[in-house]
C-alpha cells in the first residue's frame, strides 16, 4: 500500500514551498540570512532591555517577552524548513509534528496576548500617568505575563490534543511547510466539526479578545492625543506608540488572512505566503521596528555597541 493510502499515518511529508532544486538553493540561503537576522535582532532586544537601566520599565519588560516569543515560534519553524530545502524527502515524524504544532501555537497565542498587554500598558502610561507606576508595578507585570503564558499553553494543549486525536487516513502529505492546524484538518477522515469550533472559540479568546483590548486602548490614546495642546507632547506619545501599532497591524493582518476567512478561499499558495509572513518575516521585522522607531532602544543599542568595542580595544 502506498504511503499516501496508509490507514494510520506514522509520519507526514511536508510539501514545502517548491520542488525546483535551483529555487530551493536560493530560498535556503535567503531564509538562512533572515533567520540569522531574527536571532541577532531578538536576542539583542532581550539583552539590551535586561541590562540597560533606563529600559527597566514595564513597556520594555513586555517587549523582552515579545522578542522571546518571536524567537521561539520562528525557531520551531525555520530550521526545519531550511533542512527540508536540502532533503529529498521532507518527512516529519508524528511526534515531531505534534511538538512543532504545540510550540508554534503556544508562542503564536503568546504574541497575541503580549500585543494586547503592551497596548493596555501604553493606555495606562498615556491616559493615566499619575497612577501608572502604582497600577503597573512588578507584581502586575509578572501577573500579566504569567497569565499570558498559562493561556497560551492551554490554547496549544487543546488544539494539539484535538488535532492529533483524529485519524489521518486520506493522505500523509501536508500541503504546507510546517505542521499547522488547517492543513492537518484537511487530511483527516474523522469528523472535524469539534476541532473547527474549538479553533473559532479559542481564536476569539486569544486573537479577537487581544485585538479588542488593542482597539479600545488606542481609541483612548488617540482621544488623549487630540486633547493635548503641546505639539512636542503629541510627537512624544506617537513615537512610543507607532512601533507597537506597526507590529500589531502586520501580525493581525497576516493572522486574519490565514485563519479567519471562508474555507472556500483557502489555497496552498496564498496560505504559504501568509504563513511565511507571520512565522518568518515578522519575527525578523519586530526587533527592527522597535529599535529603529524607538529613541530609547536606539540610544541603548549605541551605548552597548560602544561599550563592547571599548572593552575589546582596552583588552588589546
Amino acid at each position: 500500500m502506498g504511503r499516501e493510502n496508509q490507514s494510520s499515518a506514522k509520519d507526514f511529508i511536508l510539501s514545502g514551498l517548491t520542488d525546483n532544486p535551483t529555487l530551493q538553493q536560493i530560498l535556503f540561503f535567503s531564509f538562512l540570512l533572515i533567520y540569522i537576522t531574527t536571532i541577532l535582532g531578538n536576542v539583542g532586544i532581550m539583552v539590551i532591555t535586561k541590562t540597560e537601566a533606563n529600559l527597566n520599565t514595564p513597556m520594555y519588560f513586555f517587549l523582552r517577552h515579545l522578542s522571546f516569543s518571536d524567537l521561539c515560534y520562528s525557531s520551531v519553524i525555520t530550521p526545519e524548513m531550511l533542512a527540508n530545502f536540502l532533503r529529498k524527502e521532507k518527512v516529519i515524524q508524528l511526534a515531531g509534528c505534534a511538538a512543532q504544532m504545540f510550540i508554534f501555537v503556544t508562542f503564536g497565542a503568546m504574541e497575541c496576548f503580549l500585543l494586547g498587554i503592551m497596548a493596555y500598558d501604553r493606555y495606562l502610561a498615556i491616559c493615566q500617568p499619575l497612577h501608572y507606576h502604582v497600577t503597573m508595578d512588578n507584581k502586575a507585570c509578572m501577573t500579566f505575563v504569567g497569565a499570558a503564558y498559562m493561556g497560551s499553553l492551554l490554547n496549544a494543549l487543546v488544539h494539539t490534543t484535538g488535532t492529533f486525536s483524529l485519524s489521518f487516513c486520506r493522505s500523509n502529505i501536508i500541503k504546507h511547510f510546517y505542521c499547522d492546524i488547517p492543513p492537518l484538518l484537511r487530511l483527516s477522515c474523522s469528523d472535524t466539526t469539534i476541532n473547527e469550533i474549538l479553533l473559532v472559540v479559542f481564536g476569539i479568546m486569544t486573537s479577537w479578545f487581544s485585538l479588542l483590548v488593542i482597539i479600545i486602548s488606542y481609541g483612548y490614546i488617540i482621544y488623549a492625543i487630540f486633547k493635548m495642546h503641546s505639539a512636542s507632547g503629541r510627537r512624544k506619545v506617537l513615537s512610543t506608540c507607532t512601533s507597537h501599532f506597526t507590529a500589531v497591524s502586520m501580525f493581525y493582518g497576516a493572522l486574519f488572512f490565514m485563519y479567519f476567512r471562508p474555507a472556500t478561499s483557502f489555497s496552498v499558495g496564498k496560505d504559504s505566503i501568509a504563513s511565511m509572513f507571520y512565522t518568518i518575516f515578522i519575527p525578523m521585522l519586530n526587533p527592527l521596528i522597535y529599535s529603529l522607531r524607538n529613541r530609547d532602544v536606539k540610544e541603548a543599542l549605541v551605548k552597548a555597541i560602544r561599550r563592547t568595542f571599548f572593552k575589546a580595544g582596552h583588552q588589546k
